[in-house]
């Protein structure tokens, strides 16, 4: 069967799709790739998959989409493939109408999270979810990394038979690591007695970096962030800058940026704390990664990571867009030790058993018929 993987940007292709696509490949399926053009995408043409280049775009401007839709079904009349498996919101509602269009045989979409869903204008969230239920119709296989929104999609009338399937990550690459967590201290100038708080996102406002780094000005001395990460460039919304700025002023050298960093395993085995105070997300891949490297996670009462994080048991919760909560919960654990290595272990037993890549992976391609 020769089945094509739609994504937008190469950071989703790398992280998201390629470990599905490595699936399809191992079961004996002629695998291809369209995404718009980018550096990440050298991993898996390393590996010998077809990655195309398509000028997907993450805005709404409908000259930009008809471009793109128009380039990936001539793209897939020419090609001739059996199965569609489009990502991501703007690229799934492309990539699943121009499929219909060329007369693809097979639909197949996983939602990586709601458009509508997400803070913004009511006329944006009306249209967003619209195109869902549009686009769903089209779709034979519907997919979601949440639980709460395969709900939604049902409840909505957008699918009927959503099915949640999780995300996962590869337990022999995110663990604990005493190696990796002596060197990079030592590397990074944390002291045996520093508390590690790590945050690993793109540095985008609902990611809520201005709540963390306000937070952190509240947490004791030993505590210090890592930041790890970058902004793409088809990210919108609010500069960053200004906000790290001022947190380095107050901060100093308990404040340190890494940028985008190919070794993030071996970072969070040598941190403390994993924090992620996001406005809004899917089934967040880091969460994952923490919680299997034996971190606590201090993360936001919304669908995905409440899905992921057991309350008092694998890490704290706290309400989204608020600081006093957030820095309450960093400092708790940062002061305790002993909390923040129960907390860890149960998270990483949770993790084994719900967010394994190989068990998630398995499950998808046999829903996809693979």
């Amino acid at each position: 069967m020769k089945i094509c993987f739609v994504a937008n940007v190469d950071f989703a292709m790398r992280h998201f799709i390629l470990p599905v696509m490595r699936g399809a490949r191992a079961r004996g399926h002629e695998v291809v790739g369209l995404c718009a053009e980018g550096p990440l995408l050298e991993f898996p043409r390393a590996e010998g998959f077809r990655i195309e280049a398509i000028p997907m775009a993450r805005s709404m401007n409908p000259l930009a989409q008809w471009r793109a839709y128009t380039e990936v079904r001539d793209f897939l009349k020419r090609e001739g493939c059996d199965l569609v498996h489009a990502h991501m919101p703007i690229s799934g509602l492309i990539g699943r109408a121009a499929a219909r269009a060329a007369g693809v045989p097979r639909i197949a979409y996983t939602c990586h999270g709601f458009l509508f869903n997400q803070p913004g204008p009511g006329w944006r969230r009306t249209l967003a979810l619209e195109l869902e239920c549009a686009a769903g119709r089209i779709t034979d296989i519907y997919l979601t990394v949440s639980a709460e929104e395969a709900e939604d999609a049902r409840r909505l009338g957008i699918h009927p038979h959503a099915t949640a399937i999780l995300n996962g990550r590869d337990p022999a690459q995110f663990h604990p690591d005493a190696d990796a967590r002596l060197s990079l201290r030592a590397e990074l100038g944390a002291d045996p007695d520093d508390c590690v708080i790590i945050a690993v996102s793109r540095l985008v406002r609902h990611k809520g970096y201005p709540e963390l780094l306000r937070a952190m000005e509240a947490t004791p001395e030993n505590a210090r962030l890592w930041v790890v990460g970058e902004r793409l460039a088809s990210d919108h919304g609010q500069d960053m800058e200004p906000h790290f700025a001022r947190a380095a002023a107050a901060l100093g050298p308990r404040l340190q940026r890494l940028g985008y960093r190919h070794d993030v395993a071996r970072l969070l085995a040598a941190a403390d704390i994993f924090c992620l105070p996001s406005h809004f997300e899917g089934l967040p891949m880091s969460v994952i990664e923490a919680m299997l490297t034996g971190l606590p996670v201090v993360a936001t009462d919304i669908r995905g990571p409440r899905e992921q994080v057991v309350a008092g048991e694998t890490g704290l919760l706290v309400p989204p867009a608020t600081i006093p909560p957030l820095a309450e919960a960093l400092s708790r654990l940062a002061s305790d030790p002993a909390l923040r290595t129960h907390l860890g272990e149960a998270g990483r037993a949770r993790a084994l058993e719900r967010f394994d890549e190989a068990k998630i992976i398995a499950r998808t391609l046999d829903l996809l018929g693979l």
